[in-house]
């Protein structure tokens, strides 16, 4: 049974960090090319930021220099650091892993607010 879980969302002021994690079960992780994901209400889903199974990274313009993805192979987790956050960084956060076919988290709620 194909797992992911993430965590770490929250309520944070703008300008502050958050970190989210995703710890995944049922792949093998090391392969799959892991993403995050997030979606504000009325938009669609989007792309935050990438790795590939060989660390390759890849980012939306709006988030690149303040958020950064990484992975740990041996602990099948991928995180995402994010820093200097805006409110219109307020979204679900999702992760995805890919390898052939995608599978999803549930999702985390991040909402950036004073």
């Amino acid at each position: 049974q194909v797992q992911l879980v993430e965590s770490g969302g929250g309520l944070v002021q703008p300008g502050g960090s958050l970190t989210l994690s995703c710890a995944t079960s049922g792949i093998t992780f090391s392969i799959y090319t892991m993403g995050w994901y997030r979606q504000a209400p009325g938009n669609q889903r989007e792309l935050v930021a990438e790795i590939t199974s060989g660390g390759n990274t890849n980012y939306a313009n709006s988030v690149k220099g303040r958020f950064t993805i990484s992975r740990d192979n041996a602990k099948n987790r991928v995180d995402l650091q994010m820093n200097s956050l805006h409110p219109k960084d307020t979204a679900v956060y999702y992760c995805k892993g890919h390898f052939f076919r995608d599978y999803w988290g549930q999702g985390t709620q991040v909402t950036v607010s004073s």
